[in-house]
């Protein structure tokens, strides 16, 4: 049995998606990082970093104590060890998931991520905050887009732990001012991700979180340092 510690995020997606391919017995408990829940000790814990996700592996492969893991690439990448899903056994195969979803990581995630907050979280809109991510994330889409024109999935033939990974970070597309129609490689992937039963499972749930209002307690809570902490 698998805990995952979660939020509606792009980041608690990537696992909710591995999840749902694998059919992986799990179990959700909700992070409500609005509220704080990620500040709590029993989730600092497992997250010492104060972000979603986390899993508790209840079962791992050693038969030791249950063993917690926190940053999204870490558990994809102990997930696909775990199940031998996902991700190839041979080392070339293996070094072209890793080094997109490290990609995804170290630049998707990061600059979409601040393309986010500027565009829609910002109290003050900064043009210049938000001209350098809305570029940034279209460079990395050209990136991708380019990636894609002669193969299915990121990998390769095979959908991987590399599009589990990236998928979530495209789904707000629109708040991140970026046309799909411009990168037609990508769009037709990202079409092809979204029609996967998987997927579609994991954003059935989907809510208008990532754009409603935010309160300036919620604020604090997301993006500076609560009272207190």
């Amino acid at each position: 049995m698998i805990d995952l510690h979660y939020w509606a995020t792009p980041n608690g997606y990537k696992i909710r998606l591995f999840l749902e391919e694998t059919g992986l017995a799990h179990r959700i408990v909700p992070v409500d990082i609005r509220a704080g829940d990620q500040f709590r000790p029993e989730f600092l814990a497992i997250a010492p970093n104060n972000r979603i996700p986390a899993i508790v592996d209840h079962a791992p492969a050693d038969g030791g104590a249950p063993l917690s893991l926190f940053e999204s690439g870490a558990i994809l990448l102990y997930l696909a060890e775990k199940t031998g899903r996902f991700i190839p056994q041979d080392i070339r195969g293996r070094a072209e998931v890793l080094q997109w979803l490290f990609w995804q990581m170290g630049g998707l995630g990061p600059m979409a991520g601040q393309n986010g907050h500027f565009n829609v979280y910002a109290p003050e809109k900064i043009p210049y905050a938000i001209d350098r991510y809305v570029r940034e994330t279209a460079r990395l889409y050209g990136v991708l887009d380019r990636r894609l024109a002669d193969r299915d999935f990121v990998a390769g033939d095979a959908y991987t732990i590399a599009d589990m990974a990236i998928y979530p970070w495209i789904v707000p597309h629109e708040a991140h001012r970026q046309d799909l129609d411009a990168t037609p490689h990508l769009k037709r992937w990202f079409l092809q991700v979204g029609q996967r039963p998987a997927t579609q499972r994991t954003y059935a749930e989907a809510t208008a979180s990532y754009s409603k209002p935010l309160t300036d307690a919620e604020r604090a809570m997301l993006f500076g340092t609560p009272p207190g902490r």
